[in-house]
Parts: C-alpha cells; structure tokens; sequence
C-alpha cells in the first residue's frame, strides 16, 4: 500500500486495519489463556486451588458491591449531624 507523506488512510483502510489489529489482540490472548489453562490443569493441587479462587472471586465480589451498591449519605443529612454536633457542643 502506498500513501502520501502525511495523509492518513480511507476510512475503509481504517476499519480494516482496526478490525485486523483487533483479531491479533484477540488470538494472542485466547492462545495465552489456553497456556495458562493447559498449566493449571497439569497441576496436582487443582481442586485446592480452584477452592482459593472461588474464595478470593467472592471477597472482590463483596468489595466491589460495597464499593458501588451502597448509596453515600446524603449531604444535607451531614450537614444536619454537624450542626447537631456543634450545637451539642456550645450547651457544654
């Protein structure tokens, strides 16, 4: 393929270079998954390890729940407790 100096390609060019780049990433990673697997699977302590997995999977599972399901307070509710709290501290 040819191009001037500086001008960037046809769209199609770009989609085709996107999409090639995007089945090399795809291939590299389903091929360095499949090595992990085959090592796994060669390894005595399989079932011991599958059971730390699934442990360590629902601690980031908690965590990640605590993390976005739980809904911050609300601000003039903080607002409210502080002034709560001053007040309480003046009559001291």
């Amino acid at each position: 393929m040819t191009r001037e100096s500086g001008r960037r390609g046809g769209l199609e060019e770009q989609a085709v270079l996107l999409v090639a780049g995007l089945a090399d990433l795809a291939v590299s990673s389903v091929c360095t998954a499949l090595g992990t697997v085959r090592g796994l699977l060669r390894r005595s302590d399989t079932a011991e390890l599958a059971a730390a997995a699934e442990h360590d999977l629902i601690a980031r599972g908690r965590l990640v729940l605590d993390r976005y399901a739980a809904v911050p307070p609300a601000h003039l509710e903080i607002l409210a407790r502080h002034a709560m709290a001053r007040r309480a501290a003046d009559d001291v």
